[in-house]
C-alpha cells in the first residue's frame, strides 16, 4: 500500500466531527488500512492503531471507565500496565483489585456494583502464566463487564481471544506484529461498538499513529506468520534445552509439559511463542555474568523482533515497581527473559551453553 503522508484532506460534504478526514481523528488511509488488517487477523469487526502499546492499554481502559468505577485485573501483568493501573485511583478515582488469573472465586469476591472492566493478559510478562480465559469471558458476560485482554505475546497467529468471546483485544504492535524493532505502535481490536467508543475517546485525547508508522507496521505484518513459526520453534527448542541443565533453577515456557501453563496452552494456543523465562542457579551475580558472556542475543528491553534479545525484567519491564511487589509477582532479580528471534537455533543453544558454562 502507498504511504499517504498527508495529515489533512479536502473536506467535501459536511461531516460530523469524528468523520472529518484528519490524522488526529484516526481515519486516514494508512490508519484505516492497517486497522482493518489487524481486525481481520484477530477475527474482529474493527480496529485502531495507537502510538504505543501503553497507549493501546490506557485508551482501551479509560474509554470504558469513569470516576468511581472499579477494575478487576489479573496479577502479574506487564510492569508498565501495573504502573498505569496503580495510578488510576489517584488520577481518575478508579479503583483496581488484583486477582489470580485462575481463581474465579476471587473474581466474585472482588466484584462490586462499580466494577466495569475485567483485564487480563493471554500470557503474562514475564512469568508466562495463563488465566482461565474461558471462565473470564463467562464471568464478564454474567456481570455485564467489558472484558479486555492483552494478546501481545501470542499474537493472532497463536491465539485469537475474540473467538473465545473477549470484547476488546490490545497489543503492543512494536513487538511481534511489526517484528523488525523499528516501529513503536499499539493496536486495539474488537466489536464495532466498543472500538468506535475507544476511537471517539482517542480523538478527544489527541491520540493517533503517524501514517509512516502505519505503513511500516503494514509491511511488518506481511511476514508475521513466517516469523512466528520460526520463533515458536526456537522458543520450544531453547526451553527444552535449558530445562535439562542442572545449573538452571527454573524455566517458564507454556510449551513445556511440566509448566503450570501447559494444559491451558495446549487447549487454546496453536503455538507457544518465542519468549522463554529462566532463572539460573547462583543468583543475581551469575545471571549478570551470563548476560555479559552471551554473544548472539542483545541485552535490551522489548521483544518480538527478528533478533534474539535478553534482559532482566527486574531492571527493565518491572523496574518501576517496588522490589517487594516484584518479588510477590515472582519477578526475582536473577530472572532472565529471552525473546527468541529467527536465528539458527543450533547457534543460539551453543551460545547459551558457553555462557552458562562460565
Amino acid at each position: 500500500m502507498p504511504l499517504y503522508q498527508s495529515s489533512t484532506y479536502e473536506l467535501g460534504e459536511d461531516l460530523e466531527f469524528d468523520d472529518i478526514r484528519y490524522v488526529r481523528l484516526n481515519n486516514t488511509p494508512n490508519q484505516q488500512a492497517v486497522s482493518r488488517k489487524l481486525a481481520a487477523l484477530e477475527s474482529c469487526e474493527a480496529g485502531l492503531v495507537t502510538p504505543s502499546g501503553a497507549a493501546a492499554v490506557s485508551m482501551a481502559l479509560l474509554a470504558h471507565l469513569e470516576r468511581g468505577d472499579h477494575v478487576i485485573a489479573q496479577e502479574g501483568v506487564y510492569g508498565g500496565t501495573r504502573k498505569l493501573l496503580d495510578s488510576l485511583e489517584a488520577t481518575h478515582g478508579i479503583r483496581v483489585t488484583y486477582v489470580a488469573g485462575d481463581d474465579v472465586e476471587a473474581w466474585e469476591q472482588a466484584r462490586t456494583e462499580k466494577t466495569r472492566v475485567l483485564y487480563v493478559e493471554s500470557l503474562t510478562n514475564p512469568c508466562l502464566d495463563i488465566a482461565a480465559l474461558d471462565e473470564a469471558v463467562v464471568f464478564a458476560r454474567r456481570h455485564r463487564l467489558v472484558s479486555i485482554i492483552d494478546n501481545t505475546f501470542p499474537t493472532p497467529i497463536n491465539l485469537r481471544p475474540a473467538e473465545l468471546g473477549f470484547d476488546v483485544v490490545v497489543h503492543s504492535a512494536s513487538k511481534s506484529l511489526n517484528g523488525h524493532s523499528d516501529v513503536v505502535a499499539g493496536a486495539i481490536v474488537g466489536a464495532q461498538g466498543p472500538i468506535e467508543r475507544v476511537r471517539r475517546f482517542m480523538n478527544r485525547m489527541g491520540v493517533c499513529l503517524d501514517p509512516r508508522a502505519c505503513y511500516l507496521l503494514m509491511r511488518g505484518l506481511k511476514t508475521l506468520p513466517l516469523r512466528m513459526q520460526a520463533q515458536n520453534a526456537n522458543g520450544l527448542a531453547l526451553a527444552k534445552h535449558l530445562s535439562l541443565r542442572e545449573d538452571v533453577e527454573r524455566v517458564r515456557y507454556p510449551g513445556l509439559e511440566g509448566d503450570p501453563a501447559y494444559p491451558a496452552a495446549r487447549r487454546w494456543f496453536s503455538g507457544f511463542g518465542g519468549v522463554v523465562t529462566f532463572t539460573p542457579k547462583g543468583g543475581l551475580a551469575r545471571a549478570q555474568a551470563i548476560l555479559e558472556k552471551l554473544r548472539l542475543p542483545r541485552i535490551a528491553p522489548s521483544l518480538g523482533g527478528v533478533e534474539t534479545l535478553i534482559c532482566r525484567p527486574a531492571n527493565t519491564s518491572h523496574a518501576g515497581l517496588p522490589a517487594a511487589t516484584r518479588e510477590s509477582l515472582g519477578v526475582t532479580d536473577a530472572m532472565l527473559r529471552v525473546s527468541l528471534g529467527i536465528e539458527a537455533i543450533e547457534d543460539l543453544i551453543e551460545d547459551f551453553d558457553q555462557a552458562l558454562a562460565t
